[in-house]
């Protein structure tokens, strides 16, 4: 059985756009074109791939599916490179990543890919907790992630250690710690977080003051407004080293309590597909990494208890 290389074609955009009229227009047919190689394919294999909702979504066959048509597709671009042949339409380059990591380094990173015309980047942004299944699921050909577990077929690489902070204003001291710093008052403090996916302040209360936030958080989805959120002194926060240095040199924020690092071990993952294009991001990563994490040895110190 030879599967349509269109009709896998026709199913990835379809997942990537979100809906069958926008995947029409992105391979310039009509939307019932789209539908009609998806049933094509659903009934070649027996199987359901797609499920029909807003926004359309795989099933478990469609992503095993979707695994193997990404890959047969980053191999194509590959062979298209190799032997200089015409490329006409840019090829997708899609990568999973953290947040604070594609605000800090990674753009810096994937500059030399950039240059490169066949590919466009599509990054696809999740807490470094959840990168993990970007992968798994076939969206992805790579992605950077707090998790060291490697996925079947996949390569892992130490990235090194992204420190974050509890940082808070100076004017935020004043106003919600008058009498001191407790355990108590910490938890009555306002705080913020990225999203609902975002833990990082829990585990600096678990870790440090074995506590639990007694009240709801700010949710700032935003890396850059997340930090002048904190700067204005309306919360406190984790934020990384890489992204708030010259704002702690400058007084603009402290922390909360000082030399209460947490630490956040990065991996990349990707592909062992064994091309030019994967190895040459790979390297890229890694090098970019190099220069913008603290290496593996941790940067943790000893915390008085309050």
């Amino acid at each position: 059985m030879t599967l349509d290389i269109r009709q896998l074609q026709a199913l990835a955009s379809v997942i990537d756009e979100g809906s069958f009229e926008k995947a029409a227009r992105r391979l310039s047919l009509t939307q019932s074109a789209i539908s009609q190689r998806i049933r094509q394919l659903e009934k070649s294999l027996g199987k359901i791939l797609v499920i029909r909702e807003s926004p359309a979504r795989l099933t478990d066959d469609g992503l095993r599916l979707m695994k193997y048509y990404r890959q047969i597709d980053h191999l194509q671009t590959e062979m298209i490179t190799q032997f200089n042949m015409q490329e006409t339409t840019p090829r997708p380059l899609a990568i999973g990543t953290n947040a604070d990591s594609l605000a800090t380094w990674l753009l810096e990173a994937l500059s030399p890919m950039l240059e490169e015309s066949q590919w466009r980047m599509d990054i696809r942004v999740d807490d470094q907790d959840r990168t993990h299944e970007l992968l798994h699921n076939g969206e992805v050909i790579g992605c950077i992630s707090s998790s060291s577990s490697t996925i079947s077929g996949c390569n892992c690489f130490h990235l090194g250690t992204m420190v974050y902070r509890c940082l808070v204003a100076p004017s935020y001291i004043e106003r919600y710690f008058p009498d001191g710093i407790t355990k108590q008052s910490i938890q009555q403090a306002p705080y913020a977080e990225y999203n609902f996916k975002d833990d990082l302040q829990k585990l600096y209360l678990q870790k440090y003051h074995q506590i639990e936030p007694v009240h709801p958080p700010h949710r700032i989805p935003s890396t850059e407004s997340f930090l002048e959120f904190i700067c204005r002194g309306h919360a406190w926060g984790m934020v990384p080293d890489v992204q708030s240095k010259n704002l702690q040199l400058s007084g603009a924020v402290v922390e909360l309590i000082p030399d209460c690092p947490l630490d956040i071990e990065l991996y990349w993952h990707i592909w062992d597909l064994k091309s030019s294009m994967s190895q040459k991001l790979t390297d890229a990563i890694i090098q970019q990494a190099q220069k913008s994490l603290v290496n593996s040895t941790s940067s943790e110190t000893f915390c008085a208890d309050l």
